[in-house]
């Protein structure tokens, strides 16, 4: 089928989180199985200025339509990036300030509504009408009302899927939302549009889709709570009810994250043969001065520094986490108080806790490789990539159970579960992580199951075919929806 593929960041050309990674990879992976594909993003200078992507003004200068009376004048790059063609959205200067990652969620309500009627007009002008529109996240909810509501006969066929990554971020404006885009009053009712007073992008999308997804099965169960439901439980829950919501797990590219090819080691290694695993461990103690205790593990962990990610329970526990032992190898940034009770850490305990306070993906990659077991006590997960990727690199990941965690990663098999949101719980797991570290054979089994569970996206594709052929099947006006 023709899939038309919408997402504001795309790996590797521009990207913050986890939705780039499935924007690669997931395109990659439906192309190889012989679909269509185009994937849909936005013109950033970062991409179409850097020589080494190779985009091309295919059209200068297209009208798109905003609202009645009111035209922008949009232009259309295109290039080919992990072998599938991407569509580059730009003019008007609506992203025009995103010339780095940071800046790749400076774009605003506007940006957001034009980069989905731009969408539609370039679909519409080069005679490509998808059979199925796959939008990711809030910044993308919009694409699927203006379909329904505005489409016309051409995209009477056109099934849509919706994907929420992460419910916490939902885009809400205000009821002007609907002129800015020339959308009838009417719709702004608990019904359609609004929620809580405001005009919301992420619920819009989902009730407007034909079949709506979470990126893992537990999560999706989560997100219809009042604890993890970010005030949409409601829907969520009259989502499941209709057979409209499901969960599929994330995958990873083993092209990108594979340890006997990676250009980033320092030395190769497979399931079959973990000798350039060890040297990739004595690579991290050496270029980090490590004072590895004998016996004890090297915990890497690979994030962004927030409490989300479960860093304020490691900060309080780790005193004790050292002395369990354990030695901490953390790489990312993030929030202010997070960072400095490391760096006070990492000056306490000089080689037993190591911060490396930036982006870096070689040495993410040496810390995967490296590493004896990876942390990663999330508050919330909707799916995560890091324990997928370290198990993949012979890493252990210890994790709380919950979204992606809870269904990757099995208690004394592929790793380390635990489940309650305590210091408590973490230190348990983590000493009952050492205790197995020092069983030298039960460890080693461990890992090569770790590292031969299928975590690729060859698996995902085949749910997200299933899940387009129902949406394709669903095709409807969307439904009534209490947000009660």
């Amino acid at each position: 089928m023709r899939i038309l593929f919408v997402s504001v960041e795309v790996t590797p050309m521009a990207k913050v989180g986890g939705l780039a990674d499935v924007a690669g990879s997931l395109p990659a992976a439906l192309a190889a199985r012989g679909h269509e594909v185009r994937v849909v993003t936005p013109a950033y200078p970062m991409i179409t200025q850097e020589p080494k992507w190779a985009a091309r003004l295919h059209k200068p200068s297209i009208r798109v339509p905003i609202r009645p009376g009111f035209d922008q004048t949009g232009e259309l790059w295109t290039m080919t990036a992990n072998g599938v063609e991407h569509w580059l959205l730009g003019g008007s200067g609506h992203f025009d300030r995103c010339v780095n990652s940071a800046q790749l969620y400076s774009p605003g309500r506007d940006a957001y509504l034009f980069l989905a009627r731009a969408a539609m007009r370039v679909c519409e002008e080069e005679g490509w009408i998808p059979d199925l529109v796959h939008a990711n996240d809030w910044h993308t909810g919009f694409f699927p009302v203006l379909i329904r509501e505005q489409g016309g006969p051409a995209w009477d066929s056109t099934g849509c899927v919706f994907t929420i990554h992460n419910l916490a971020y939902q885009g809400e404006f205000g009821p002007d939302t609907l002129d800015a885009v020339g959308l009838p009053q009417a719709l702004f009712n608990y019904h359609q549009l609004e929620t809580f007073g405001a005009v919301n992008f992420l619920k819009a999308g989902a009730i407007y889709s034909d079949q709506v997804n979470t990126v893992s099965p537990t999560y999706a169960r989560e997100i219809q709570t009042a604890e993890y439901g970010c005030r949409l439980d409601g829907p969520m829950r009259f989502l499941a009810e209709e057979g409209r919501l499901r969960g599929i797990l994330n995958g990873i590219s083993y092209d990108y994250w594979n340890p006997e090819t990676d250009p980033h080691l320092t030395s190769h290694y497979s399931a079959d043969n973990l000798k350039g695993k060890t040297k990739c461990r004595e690579w991290l103690i050496q270029e980090f001065d490590l004072k590895v205790p004998d016996r004890a593990p090297i915990v890497g962990m690979v994030s962004r520094l927030s409490e989300q990610k479960g860093f304020d329970l490691i900060a309080r526990a780790a005193e004790h986490l050292v002395n369990l032992p354990m030695t901490l190898v953390v790489l990312g940034h993030g929030d202010l108080s997070i960072t400095a009770a490391f760096q006070e850490l990492a000056q306490k305990f000089p080689g037993r806790v190591v911060l490396a306070d930036r982006f870096d993906e070689e040495l993410a990659h040496r810390i995967y490789a490296g590493s004896d077991a990876f942390l990663m006590p999330s508050a919330f997960e909707p799916c995560g990539l890091g324990q997928m990727i370290a198990m993949h690199y012979g890493t252990l990941p210890i994790v709380r159970k919950t979204g992606g965690l809870a269904d990757s990663v099995q208690h004394d098999r592929n790793g380390f579960v635990f489940e309650a949101k305590s210091t408590g719980d973490l230190m348990i797991a983590c000493a009952h992580a050492v205790q197995t570290y020092q069983n030298s054979s039960r460890w080693s089994e461990m890992v090569r199951t770790a590292m031969t569970d299928d975590f690729s996206w060859t698996r995902s594709a085949a749910a997200y075919e299933d899940l387009y052929e129902k949406a394709r099947q669903a095709r409807r006006k969307p439904a009534a929806v209490s947000v009660g």
